[in-house]
């Protein structure tokens, strides 16, 4: 590891000033217009999935690197945010307990203190490694508790130039602000096309595709009735599970299975950037879809990891990462979040904060146990044929829905917070994968090399997202480093798992045209 701890030392978490005083005062303006409700005249209560996610034993933020082309120029930033961020009614609010109404938390608005939210650390010019000062930054922000007293976000804008970008913005919110839907339609408000600095970037959208075989003609209505039934069916079989995991039913304890109150330990976060145009090609040739292919390079780079580490562990000496030397019957399970809005994909904000939609901002989120299939198959493109049939079975299910939104509304936060954390201590990891602009754009008035969420403070020792921009595809991991001390190297085993499934469809002349 690349030491960087002079870098690091001299600058902790310290803020410089980010007046100038007319700024300033323009944005204290903006902020008491909002807080005297121009933009959002009532107070809102949290709603179950807030207050879920600000139990003390959950305590989770999502956090967003965001690397840019350009040095920030900061005054330029906040003008950007004067125009988006500051008339967000929720980037605008505290949390408040109304004694009156039995101790309610309601959402209150408030003006903001940019130096507590915007965050310029004095950065030392003479740094080992951008790169190593960037991961032990973030690794550091996990240490720190946010302050729910205040509108639970923060930007910190490090001017610090990586391997992959000139500067980087890392964005931290609490969960019970919002999912990463809400957020990324949020991130999508503040950025515009490169090459129309006047234009919103194209809304992600999600493909229906349609069943094939034509007309069912007579045998549809069997058809519809075979299809309630396998989706009863299945949406039975899955909570049966999700209860049995709450109770006994546990994964094993491979390398990377986190041990107890792994949830509340620092993390470490390390991206890796994969091209889309390889992940299309492997899902134009199998006929799949992109979650598809993500899916089985994750279970393909875990089974390579996990195979080297229990090489490494091996006593008898005899063990090579050429041979098979994983266990026989590893039952890896992953927690997968899904959107459960009525509309997939990300939503235009606008949208989002319109009174009465359908589409609203906040945690409209269920869980879904994945079982992942750790093995090291002589043909790669299993990885994807598995991951097809895993995840087609689950779509022909309710589990989502039971597993999260149901629980909150019939048993209480605590009661679902209990049984949730339960069911996801005895999994493995969490998987997430938003979708992001098609365009190259820009963010706060500067251009975007790469975006790069994730998440901590669930009971996992490790976490993989995957986010799209543009013709990349960004991988990036959050870890204990106490049970995942080479998270570079995991991340390479994706890499190089994406590299051998495109190889085998190339050779097994799956890929037409080039394509």
């Amino acid at each position: 590891m690349m030491d960087s701890n002079q870098g690091l030392s001299s600058v902790g978490l310290r803020k410089r000033t980010l007046k100038p005083l007319e700024l300033r005062r323009t944005v204290e303006r903006e902020c008491a217009k909002t807080a005297n409700g121009e933009i959002m005249a009532e107070e809102e209560p949290l709603t179950p999935a807030a207050r879920f996610f600000q139990l003390p034993s959950i305590n989770c933020c999502i956090i967003v690197a965001i690397g840019l082309k350009t040095e920030i120029n900061i005054g330029e930033g906040i003008k950007w945010l004067e125009q988006t961020l500051f008339k967000h009614p929720r980037f605008t609010s505290k949390v408040v307990v109304d004694d009156k109404k039995g101790g309610e938390k309601r959402w209150v608005q408030t003006a903001i203190d940019l130096d507590y939210h915007i965050i310029t650390p004095d950065l030392d010019p003479n740094m080992n490694s951008g790169d190593q000062f960037v991961e032990d930054y973030v690794s550091d922000m996990t240490k720190t508790p946010m302050d729910l007293s205040r509108p639970p976000w923060e930007l910190h804008v490090l001017n610090v130039k990586t391997s992959d970008a000139n500067s980087v913005i890392v964005f931290r919110i609490h969960h019970s602000a919002g999912d990463g839907a809400s957020l990324m339609s949020f991130l999508l408000a503040c950025t515009r096309q490169l090459s129309n600095p006047e234009a919103l970037p194209t809304l992600p959208t999600m493909k229906k595709r349609m069943a094939s075989g034509g007309s069912w003609g007579n045998w549809s209505f069997f058809f519809a009735i075979w299809w309630i039934f396998r989706l009863i069916w299945n949406t039975f079989v899955d909570v049966v599970l999700f209860v049995a995991t709450i109770l006994f039913l546990k994964d094993t304890q491979t390398p990377i299975k986190g041990p107890p109150g792994v949830g509340l330990t620092p993390k470490r976060f390390v991206h890796l950037t994969l091209s889309l145009d390889d992940i299309k090609l492997v899902k134009n040739a199998m006929n799949m879809t992109i979650n598809d292919v993500l899916l089985g390079i994750t279970q393909a780079g875990l089974s390579r990891y996990l195979n080297r580490r229990y090489c490494e562990d091996a006593k008898d000496g005899g063990a090579t990462e050429k041979k098979n030397n994983l266990p026989k019957n590893i039952r890896l399970r992953s927690a997968v979040v899904f959107n459960l809005r009525p509309s997939a994909g990300i939503q235009d904000l606008a949208d989002m904060m319109e009174k009465g939609s359908k589409i609203k901002w906040g945690n409209t989120i269920g869980y879904v146990v994945l079982p992942f299939n750790i093995s090291l198959p002589n043909n790669p493109l299993d990885y994807i044929h598995q991951a097809k049939a895993i995840i087609d079975r689950k779509k022909s299910s309710l589990e989502a829905i039971c597993t999260l939104g149901l629980v909150l509304k019939t048993l209480g936060v605590k009661i679902a917070a209990a049984l949730t954390l339960g069911a996801l201590s005895n999994t493995t990891c969490l998987f997430s994968n938003v979708v992001g602009p098609k365009e190259e754009v820009s963010f706060l008035g500067h251009p975007v090399a790469y975006i790069a969420p994730s998440i901590y403070g669930l009971p996992h020792a490790l976490t993989i997202h995957f986010q799209s921009y543009v013709n990349k595809m960004t991988i990036c991991v959050a870890v204990d480093e106490g049970v995942v001390p080479d998270p570079h190297r995991l991340c390479d085993d994706f890499g190089e798992s994406l590299k051998l499934i495109k190889n085998a469809a190339i050779e097994r002349g799956l890929v037409k045209n080039g394509t």
